[in-house]
């Protein structure tokens, strides 16, 4: 779509993560080149040769296809115009994410980051994974911030609520105890990710909040989710871009995935989804977020909530279908109010800040537009 294109003109954009991640990059290559949804076979293909005219640079059918933490995949879009490069990673900071910073050092430094790195972080290396996952932050945070421009764009995606049972390929045999509890550790997950990003002032767009009322839009697995979810994850992140470089843009609508026909009930990997062209309907607003970032709280207790937690009304049945403690989304703290996340039981420590979508941490300038000389190179 046009705008779309107007907005990534020249732009080197980096998606690094999961398998989310991966359809997140492959609905913005998608939506670059036309309006449509991606199809229920391009969603669940991984490690293909070629996807809408993109290319598989590593791993993949290129190599072995398994689901070890060991899996490699890059792929790339390239036009004289645009690179769209994504890598699938299993772990925050590792030798492997190490080498791929050190080309971002040593190569083309790119203009926007997309990152997640959360669910196989905390399952598959160590059941004690809380202090080994903040340490990982660390270093991943501090190297970004060391070699990025400071006109880099680096946004920090929060894990997706997780369902209660999940299955498929992801939770091998060796991990299958954790699958119970899998989607509270990724609300605390969530919580050191968000607030170590933004301790290094790098965004944060918080999915974890905009979907927890669309649990019909996840897959049956438990983890992936379908066609809409990934249009509007697309939008939330071309709008908070917008937002960051103060660009207006014209008249492109984002898709609330709410106001859809829900999608059939049997929401499996096999179930068909629509791939009729996508239909916007609300308008993009160039906005500054003027309040401190927040983010849902984490009580780790089932009691009373704290004095000064704010509570969101009307909870839906797709809220509590999933028997997610209501709690554990609900309240919104701030930042920048360190005692309160301590417990501290002080009401004036934790006033009623407006609930911000998108948890923005600043608007940036723009990367200039830059005509290069020759075609984008691996």
């Amino acid at each position: 779509m046009r705008p779309v294109a107007q907005l990534l003109h020249n732009k080197f954009v980096v998606v690094l993560g999961d398998s989310i991640q991966r359809s997140a990059y492959k609905d913005l290559v998608l939506i670059l080149q036309r309006d449509a949804y991606l199809s229920l076979s391009q969603l669940k293909n991984k490690g293909e040769i070629s996807f809408e005219q993109d290319c598989l640079v590593e791993g993949g059918q290129l190599g072995h296809m398994n689901n070890g933490t060991a899996y490699r995949e890059v792929r790339q879009y390239r036009t004289d115009h645009h690179l769209i490069r994504f890598y699938f990673v299993t772990k925050v900071f590792s030798r492997y994410m190490d080498s791929i910073l050190a080309d971002f050092e040593q190569g083309i430094k790119p203009d926007l980051v997309i990152v997640n790195s959360c669910v196989w972080d905390i399952s598959r290396y160590s059941r004690e994974w809380a202090l080994e996952y903040k340490e990982s932050l660390n270093k991943f945070f501090l190297k970004l911030k060391t070699i990025l421009p400071e006109e880099s764009l680096v946004v920090w995606n929060m894990t997706m609520p997780l369902g209660k049972k999940i299955l498929g390929g992801f939770l091998v045999p060796e991990i299958e105890h954790m699958g119970p509890s899998l989607r509270f550790d990724v609300i605390e997950a969530n919580y050191f990710g968000a607030t170590l990003a933004n301790k290094f002032g790098f965004d944060v767009l918080d999915l974890h909040f905009q979907f927890r009322f669309s649990l019909q839009h996840r897959m049956k697995d438990g983890v992936h989710w379908n066609a809409v979810a990934h249009r509007k994850i697309t939008c939330l992140l071309l709008e908070h871009v917008a937002q960051a470089w103060g660009v207006e843009l014209p008249k492109l609508d984002q898709i609330n995935a709410d106001n859809r026909p829900p999608l059939p009930e049997n929401r499996s990997w096999q179930t068909a989804t629509s791939s009729a062209p996508a239909r916007y309907t609300g308008p993009y607003k160039n906005q500054r977020c003027s309040y401190p970032p927040v983010m849902p709280a984490i009580h780790y207790n089932y009691g009373p909530v704290d004095q000064g937690q704010r509570m969101v009304n009307g909870f839906r049945s797709q809220f509590c279908h999933d028997d997610l403690p209501p709690h554990m989304t609900a309240g919104y703290q701030s930042f920048e109010r360190e005692t309160f996340y301590r417990g501290a039981n002080n009401s004036a420590a934790a006033p009623n800040w407006p609930v911000n979508n998108l948890v923005m941490k600043q608007k940036r300038r723009k990367p200039c537009t830059r005509e290069r000389l020759h075609p984008y190179k691996y």
